[in-house]
């Protein structure tokens, strides 16, 4: 088993030029493993910190003062990691280690052990498997914080390649709707500029619904049938959207309010007309009785948490017992240490609820979560769908095919 023996730490930056943390760590003198943190700008006001006092520096400061109780540890296990840190940092949040170092370090030690072992990461996570690639989640119209003004409220609308055999068919299959999406919008804007948002998706100037009829429109003209070859997805980041003082859900630029009551029932409406295989955070973080209602009433759609769930196992249990959540969003940085986001992957399979492993807006090259993904059982991998940052994942997966030890894509229900 490889043993910590060194342990190097930087400021890097991400896809939006944000300063981040990357973390290296030396097994027996010679392997190294290698990871740096995301960000999003979509955040859940209970994700844990991603810097002591909002100070990368300060999270390299107090990394550097601590790293030496992390030599001599096994790098294949993360709980062992994950209760060093929380001697050096007992707060709930990583306010003081701060999450990104939790995150770099962490991802950094299980890929320096896949190295030592000379076996993927996905295997060193996941022995006994079975192991299998989850659908893309293809962002290719977007709006909200993503995205600039007058781009539409949605945060984002989604693909997803249900119809696909393998991993290769099924991101050449997002690229195709991605393109015709661009040839459609021209169509509506004869000035649109090929703007683009955060993760790669098309930013135009067109309303909430041109937006999703946008993307309708661009898989039947690609050769595909809706619902059948391509389901359709909505991120609406709908705590981004609520106004607290008024209870209600401001669609600014489409210039509406509505109440929460309201908002329920344009989500329904919104799966039924679409065919909607999938929705997140369609309602804000703290309404779990509207996700409740949303949950019982779409069976044929994974109605996923992401701001409301924060890769955090106490809110998978209040979720789970409002029966809020058919689906739950992975992402590590969330929680902190892979441990925690072990954990919280093992929560969602005891209560039956589909895992989807999430990118942040602001990435890195790093590929882990392509690994983690297939690890953790997720059914589907979000990454946005081009960019240097997105394709480091989705080109992951093309050479983890080349392993053979994968048995398909997963299972996943079609509207």
């Amino acid at each position: 088993m490889a043993t910590i023996t060194d342990l190097y730490s930087r400021i890097i930056f991400n896809s939006r030029g944000n300063e981040t943390i990357e973390i290296d760590v030396i097994t027996d003198g010679k392997h190294l493993g290698r990871a740096a943190a995301p960000s999003g700008a979509s955040v859940g006001t209970l994700e844990c910190r991603s810097f002591p006092m909002n100070s990368p520096e300060r999270a390299i400061e107090f990394f550097e003062e601590n790293k030496l109780r992390f030599v001599g540890v096994k790098a294949d296990d993360p709980e062992a990691l994950h209760s060093i840190m929380k001697d050096v940092d007992p707060t709930p949040n990583y306010s003081r280690l701060g999450g990104s170092v939790a995150y770099a370090l962490s991802i950094a030690s299980v890929d320096s052990a896949a190295n030592a072992a000379n076996i993927p990461l996905f295997k060193l996570l996941n022995k006994n498997g079975p192991h299998r690639f989850p659908f893309p989640l293809g962002n290719v119209l977007g709006g909200g914080a993503h995205a600039g003004p007058g781009t539409p409220d949605i945060q984002e609308v989604l693909v997803l390649p249900i119809g696909a055999d393998n991993i290769v068919e099924a991101l050449k299959t997002n690229f195709k709707v991605h393109k015709e999406v661009r040839n459609i919008i021209e169509s509506y804007d004869t000035n649109f500029t090929y703007g683009r948002g955060d993760e790669g998706a098309w930013a135009p100037n067109v309303t909430n619904d041109e937006a999703l009829q946008i993307t309708e429109r661009a898989i039947e003209n690609a050769g595909f049938k809706l619902g059948q070859d391509v389901a359709m997805g909505i991120d609406f980041a709908s705590s981004s959207l609520w106004d607290n003082k008024v209870k209600k859900y401001n669609y600014s630029r489409k210039g509406k309010a509505l109440s929460s009551e309201e908002q329920i029932d344009y989500v329904n409406n919104l799966i039924k007309s679409f065919k909607l295989l999938y929705v997140e955070d369609p309602v804000n973080e703290d309404d779990f009785s509207g996700m409740s209602l949303l949950t019982s009433a779409n069976s044929g759609c994974l109605v996923t948490g992401d701001d409301m769930l924060v890769t955090n196992v106490s809110r998978l249990a209040i979720a789970s017992k409002h029966r809020a959540c058919s689906g739950a969003i992975l992402k590590v940085n969330q929680a902190g240490s892979l441990y925690d986001a072990l954990q919280f992957a093992n929560g969602c399979r005891s209560e039956g609820v589909t895992i989807i492993t999430s990118h942040r807006s602001g990435e890195t090259t790093d590929s882990h979560i392509a690994h983690i993904s297939i690890a953790t059982g997720s059914k589907m991998i979000k990454t946005g769908v081009l960019g240097g940052e997105r394709l480091a994942k989705l080109n992951e997966l093309i050479r983890i095919r080349e392993y053979g030890l994968i048995e398909g894509m997963a299972e996943i229900c079609s509207t």
